[in-house]
């Protein structure tokens, strides 16, 4: 390489390792310019075009790099960027075309693992971490983000003392890792003799971040909450949720518009006459989150016709695709009234061909984002043969459960749940648009969440029947089913039935007063 050429490459290096975006990106195009066959100057510019967000044009300059020389860390950024984007069918086959014996770097297979995570590849993802692990203590430069995903794989798999060692290890390496510190405390029950509270106070005082204070927050609630302090836990909810919630209220204005336009929408196109894909694979289970999709989903999982595909986003990307439209987000008012102007049976087509990386292998499969409730509408025309099961769990128990919940953060889905009323307010659009729904469409069984507790064979049976599958004894000991859980139920599914949670919002009394009185003023009743 010419000296100039070497220059910039180490300066475009230099500058992306310290932040300065601009600088390098400035290095970068001058030697791709000068030399355009340089495969590491495109993945470097793919790098920066991350930083900003800019995915899917980190995607092409990583395949341009490819097009020129092999490398594994390109191809485990390319895995982890198919995978950002819900491309998880080219993130499964990018990261498994990587041999685990050809890689060096430990960096290079914690990528691939996480990009397998994603695809909800969790078996094959342990492997990689493993390997990420092995590679880094060999070369001395363990690093805290190694373990805590190794621990997190672990913890989806139920192999809940290698999760626990992980995440110890983690935080040995990095006394205020927020996020491995949260991890611990939710997959431990603690006791007065043995916890971390002591620990987590003396971190929650150190971090300043508004994500590590979050985390935090939620891990000394989660503890308080084991010992019965339920005062305590939640005051602690509302310290670690302060700074987060400072930085961005909910827009309540901006949710009531949307769920208007999904209701208006439904009734327009009511009587639109649709042929949609026939498809009767796709069994969506949906709700608010923290009101029994994953117990729903274990359940008829364990039949041997029904696969569970996990939370795909496939749905909603679909309608995104098709609706063309080039805002920001991926459910607006815009998008959906074009999705309205489509080939609805394109749609359906669109939705099972997004999701064949995790689907195919039985007759049914599930999908179980909670949040395709915005979708019913579309999905009864897309898909006219699908089944549709919408959890009902006693409102303040389910505006409880997701305050109580440490979500994915920054993710535009969960911003209601930083305050208990912005919660309660969103449960009431939730609530009347479910009730909408049902009234229009007959394929939607509303299932209650506590009625499955207290009968749980007969509602069960009724499940199965609705689901047109024959009844296996199997779903009754849906607790015993082995298949990897990547939800906030992981150690709940795998314990019998019980009605623990039922009324548990009663304890954190009276911080709940206000959220009550909401819910009843819009005519919604509570246990």
């Amino acid at each position: 390489m010419q000296p100039n050429l070497k220059q910039l490459h180490q300066s475009a290096i230099n500058n992306l390792n310290q932040g300065n975006i601009q600088q390098a990106h400035k290095a970068l195009v001058e030697l791709v310019t000068q030399k355009p066959d340089f495969a590491d100057g495109y993945f470097l510019l793919a790098m920066v075009n991350l930083q900003v967000g800019q995915i899917y044009k980190a995607i092409k300059l990583i395949e341009k790099a490819l097009s020129l020389a092999q490398s594994i860390e390109y191809s485990a950024q390319l895995a982890k960027c198919y995978a950002l984007t819900g491309d998880l069918k080219k993130a499964k086959s990018t990261a498994l075309s990587v041999k685990l014996e050809d890689i060096s770097k430990a960096l290079d297979a914690d990528t691939l693992g996480v990009a397998l995570t994603q695809a909800g590849l969790h078996q094959q993802a342990a492997e990689y971490f493993k390997c990420a692990l092995h590679l880094a203590k060999a070369s001395n430069s363990n690093q805290p983000q190694f373990y805590y995903n190794y621990g997190v794989c672990a913890k989806f798999l139920g192999q809940f003392d290698k999760a626990q060692h992980a995440f110890e290890h983690a935080i040995a390496l990095h006394p205020l890792h927020h996020q491995s510190h949260f991890a611990l405390a939710d997959l431990t029950k603690v006791t007065e003799q043995n916890n971390h509270i002591a620990r987590l106070k003396n971190v929650f005082e150190q971090v300043n971040h508004p994500d590590a204070k979050l985390h935090i927050g939620h891990a000394l609630a989660k503890e308080y909450q084991d010992l019965g302090e339920f005062s305590a836990a939640f005051a602690a909810l509302q310290q670690g949720k302060a700074a987060k919630l400072a930085n961005k209220a909910f827009d309540n204005q901006a949710s009531e518009a949307l769920f208007a336009h999904i209701k208006q929408l439904s009734d327009k196109y009511k009587n639109q006459q649709t042929a949609g894909n026939q498809s009767c694979e796709p069994i969506f289970v949906l709700g608010m989150p923290r009101s029994g999709t994953t117990l729903v989903e274990r359940i008829l999982s364990s039949h041997s016709d029904v696969q569970s595909a996990g939370e795909l986003q496939d749905f909603g990307l679909s309608v995104k695709k098709i609706a063309q439209t080039q805002t920001p987000h991926v459910l607006d008012e815009e998008t959906l009234t074009n999705a309205y102007q489509q080939d609805y049976k394109q749609l359906g087509e669109l939705y099972l061909q997004a999701t064949r990386v995790v689907t195919g292998t039985h007759k049914h499969f599930i999908d179980k984002l909670p949040f395709n409730f915005f979708y019913i509408d579309l999905i009864s025309k897309a898909l006219p043969n699908a089944k549709i099961i919408c959890l009902l769990r006693d409102p303040m128990d389910t505006c409880i459960g997701n305050y109580r919940q440490l979500f994915t953060i920054n993710n535009p889905y969960y911003a209601y749940s930083l305050n208990l009323l912005d919660t309660a307010k969103f449960y009431s659009r939730f609530y009347k648009l479910m009730q909408h729904f049902s009234a229009l469409h007959s394929n939607i069984k509303l299932v209650k969440y506590e009625q499955l507790v207290a009968a749980p064979e007969q509602i069960i049976k009724e499940l199965v029947s609705y689901c047109d599958l024959g009844w296996q004894p199997q779903c009754l000991d849906f607790h015993l089913n082995t298949a990897p859980v990547s939800t906030a139920s992981k150690m709940q599914v795998r314990q019998p039935l019980n009605n623990k949670a039922v009324g548990r919002w009663k304890k954190f009394k009276p911080h709940t007063d206000e959220a009550q009185a909401y819910l009843l003023k819009q005519n919604i009743s509570i246990r």
